[in-house]
């Protein structure tokens, strides 16, 4: 089974915050898989959240990048005009904002079953993809 994290589960694997630390435990174990996909989207994501100054415990860039270039072992799923064009469908049929619709489109098109996600609806199955809020 292949799985899709969206960028909440790389934020928090970086996580300092005290309350988190459940939660960065399992965002830990699921980046430590090997069956995972991710999207240059997310790594962008990723990169802008974890280097912004207003962030509590902004990472510097070259820690952020380093993590990226960890990360590039996984899968990666590049941003296309099919990608696009799916985002685009998905948004008008079910009602997400487009930068998530544009992930579920990514997972669709790397053939993942499952999305990581904390974002999005816990057990819904969209496009084929089923939303896992691993959190729960």
């Amino acid at each position: 089974m292949t799985a899709f994290l969206d960028t909440n589960i790389l934020l928090y694997s970086i996580s300092t915050a005290a309350d988190e630390v459940s939660k960065r435990m399992r965002a830990i174990a699921l980046t430590d898989r090997d069956d995972c996909v991710v999207s240059v989207q997310v790594l962008q994501e990723f990169y802008v959240q974890a280097t912004r100054a207003s962030r509590t415990d902004p990472l510097p860039h070259e820690l952020a990048a380093g993590l990226i270039k960890t990360w590039l072992r996984f899968r990666v799923q590049e941003n296309t005009v099919p990608i696009l064009q799916g985002a685009l469908e998905i948004k008008r049929a079910y009602g997400f904002s487009y930068w998530d619709s544009a992930i579920i489109s990514a997972a669709r098109e790397a053939g993942c079953s499952e999305l990581f996600s904390e974002d999005l609806s816990h057990g819904q199955i969209v496009e084929g993809v089923r939303i896992v809020d691993p959190f729960r």
